[in-house]
């Protein structure tokens, strides 16, 4: 994992929550239902013997999942994903049901997020903190010595996480050959799940990716890869995230999250894109091969990425019940997927997981949770595009306040996009420009002129306004 940092002055968030319009603190009414529930003992099968771990950012107290993955007597793996509960700690009709639809979900700042549930749950009560019981949705899942699903059970249990664990942490110590036994087969078990969605013709996009982080009394902009185990982690998800769409197929009820594949025509413009950059696409090899052999820190590498993004539109959650999907599958997996493994943080999951678990032990869905289907799709659209902004909003004011004082300095940037109009000529009044990355401070922005795809040139500072969050460079 390669992490650079830039320190930046003193940064007031504040105008971005009052311009998106995030909320404050919860209604008395729900605060006072999340204090109930968080004070009710979890029920639940007793699963407090298996020594569950969780693996999430180092600072993180909303811990949604815990893992713990064995060999199989025979051959094969037992993957265990404790999901948390919180459907456990909702009551349907009530006050924090209805504030937590009106949120949808998470919203993460760099100065605190506002959360989805009060703090009594979303980072206490509900969270799957080590050493303390936690009420939990177990999927129990068995692959075979190839990393195929051979079967697929959950359950309303009681768990207890061993530890706390960390993406650099738990990346040390895989290097060095110290994985605790929870999590040991994880790096297996991972790359088989990764092969497997490559053969099918998953498509994931291996960007570094920026982030505002506090520092003293200041802020620093940091561009952080992905480590090898982060990856294999999110396998582990995505499963579990399949297993959940079958079963809702199967039972012809549900919510999937779904993304049209790639169209032909952008996989072919891709490919045209391939040589000029010197990136090989041998015949046969599909889109997320190629992606996954290369090395995005280089900036031809980083381009073609930046290009590919292109294929991974049409994102959405698609309801359904009776009538199957016209399109059930999510482009990117390759295969039918849904969001079961983020209640804490993700208001769709609480309800896939509540299908689920009905359709599993085949009784009816509850009514309140079958009534919510066909609303989710809208809430979670808009809340998706309040997050997204949240997060853009966060990183374009940092970079514009850490830059406020450089205008008209030069650096080397690395050319990621350039323009490209349907028609072939620029908009009336828009200068030919593209999207450049810089190295140091990591800084993503637009540049004016004529830009070479791929290639390192030098850009000059010509805007750097916080009040608009605003960055333009020139190239030099």
């Amino acid at each position: 994992m390669v992490i650079r940092r830039v320190l930046a002055p003193r940064i007031d968030f504040s105008a971005l929550r009052r311009e998106l319009g995030l909320p404050e603190g919860f209604p008395d009414a729900a605060q006072r239902e999340a204090d109930r529930a968080a004070a009710a003992p979890p029920t639940g099968v007793d699963r407090t013997d298996v020594p569950f771990v969780t693996i999430d950012p180092a600072a993180s107290r909303d811990l949604d999942q815990a893992m713990h993955l064995a060999r199989r007597p025979g051959g094969g793996y037992r993957v265990r994903y404790a999901i948390a509960d919180v459907a456990a700690h909702v009551r349907p009709g009530g006050a924090l049901e209805e504030e937590t639809w009106r949120r949808g979900q998470t919203v993460y700042l760099p100065d605190g997020n506002v959360p989805l549930h009060p703090h009594t749950l979303s980072e206490g009560a509900a969270s799957l903190l080590p050493d303390v019981d936690r009420a939990a949705v177990v999927w129990t899942i068995d692959l075979d010595a190839d990393g195929a699903t051979t079967g697929v059970a959950l359950e309303r249990a009681r768990v207890r996480s061993r530890a706390k664990l960390d993406y650099e942490g738990v990346q040390a110590a895989a290097d060095a050959g110290r994985l605790p036994e929870p999590v040991a087969l994880l790096p297996e078990i991972g790359a088989l799940l990764t092969a497997r969605g490559l053969r099918r013709g998953a498509v994931n996009l291996p960007l570094p990716e920026q982030d505002v982080e506090p520092d003293g009394d200041g802020w620093r902009l940091v561009l952080r890869g992905p480590v090898p185990m982060e990856d294999h982690n999110a396998q582990i998800s995505l499963l579990t995230g399949m297993a959940a769409a079958d079963i809702m197929l199967a039972g012809r009820i549900g919510l999937l999250r779904t993304m049209p594949p790639p169209k032909p025509e952008a996989v072919a413009r891709l490919r045209a894109a391939a040589a000029p950059l010197g990136v090989p696409w041998p015949d046969g090899v599909g889109v997320g091969e190629v992606l996954a052999g290369l090395d995005a820190s280089q900036p031809r590498a980083a381009a073609f990425v930046d290009q590919a993004a292109e294929l991974m539109r049409g994102a959405a959650y698609t309801a359904f019940d009776g009538e199957l999907p016209e399109q059930p599958e999510h482009g990117g997996v390759a295969a039918a997927y849904a969001h079961v493994t983020a209640p804490l943080r993700r208001l769709a999951d609480r309800y896939a997981t509540e299908v689920c678990l009905a359709l599993h032990e085949e009784r009816p869905v509850p009514d309140w949770a079958r009534a919510a289907l066909p609303k989710l799709p809208e809430v979670m659209a808009t809340t998706d595009r309040t997050a997204g902004a949240a997060t853009r909003g966060a990183i374009e004011l940092a970079e514009a306040v850490l830059l406020e004082h450089r205008v008209g300095e030069v650096f080397e940037a690395a050319v990621l996009d350039v323009d490209a109009p349907p028609n072939g000529q620029s908009k009336p009044g828009r200068p030919p420009g593209g999207t450049v990355a810089l190295d140091a401070p990591p800084v993503r922005a637009r540049c004016t002129g004529e830009l070479p795809l791929g290639e390192r040139i030098q850009v000059r500072l010509v805007t750097a306004d916080p009040t608009q969050r605003k960055v333009v460079f020139e190239r030099a």
